[in-house]
């Protein structure tokens, strides 16, 4: 049996390698191809394009992965002086969401992709955190460099998320915005702490599930092989 194909979105930003410094490059965190291979997929980076989302019709499965704000504009609010969009991702990967939920196709969206399926299907998002739950709970300092925050997810027990994750999801954490109003989906998972919406999934989809946090940094996950599954039972 061949491995499903599962496409992942990716950045636009200059990277360093060889002898190359500061080059514009289409990349994504090693992590998702880690992931999705230990779950017996065949990873494909999918550079931002915004003419058409055909390459979907190739695909068996699709991750909507982590990265910077959406654009309010989207959502129809005023940008927050927090708020740091890349208009490239948003136009290419809107029309990939909009794609694989028209065409049913498994779709995984993480951190940044949760947010965007929410806008995609009419939601809209808490553009910083901080002003709405008076802590960095979700995005710990310094904040100028990477560094994961880690707190407890409470998941619905009636739905597809708690048969992959269980009741309580420990996760690991860096955003600042958030799930306001999730659109199409059904909230299934929210911060412990807080009550942040922390996770949703489509009541109509055959597989279409998002999660706040970054499931790629543990090798462990059992979603990433939830995805992978779903994908081979086309």
């Amino acid at each position: 049996m061949r491995r499903p194909i599962i496409g992942l979105t990716t950045y636009q930003e200059p990277a360093s390698w060889a002898l190359y410094r500061d080059t514009p490059a289409a990349l994504l965190h090693v992590t998702y191809v880690q992931a999705i291979q230990a779950a017996g997929g065949r990873p494909v980076l999918l550079p931002p394009d915004d003419v058409d989302a055909d390459v979907l019709d190739v695909l068996d499965g699709l991750v909507l992965t982590g990265g910077a704000d959406i654009d309010p504009a989207r959502y129809g609010q005023e940008r927050h002086p927090a708020t740091r969009p890349k208009a490239y991702r948003d136009s290419a990967e809107s029309l990939l969401a909009r794609g694989a939920l028209d065409r049913d196709l498994p779709v995984l969206g993480v951190c940044r992709g949760m947010q965007l399926l929410a806008v995609v299907t009419g939601g809209s998002l808490h553009q910083h955190l901080p002003d709405l739950v008076s802590t960095n709970l979700h995005r710990p300092p310094p904040f100028d460099q990477v560094a994961y925050g880690e707190h407890a997810v409470q998941v619905d027990p009636q739905s597809r998320l708690h048969g992959i994750m269980g009741a309580v999801a420990k996760t690991s954490t860096l955003h600042h915005q958030a799930v306001a109003d999730p659109g199409a989906f059904t909230p299934v998972g929210w911060c412990v702490e807080d009550g942040v919406i922390e996770a949703m999934e489509s009541p109509i989809h055959r597989y279409a599930v998002a999660v706040q946090w970054h499931p790629e940094t543990d090798p462990e996950t059992p979603l990433f092989q939830s995805l992978v599954s779903a994908s081979q039972n086309l």
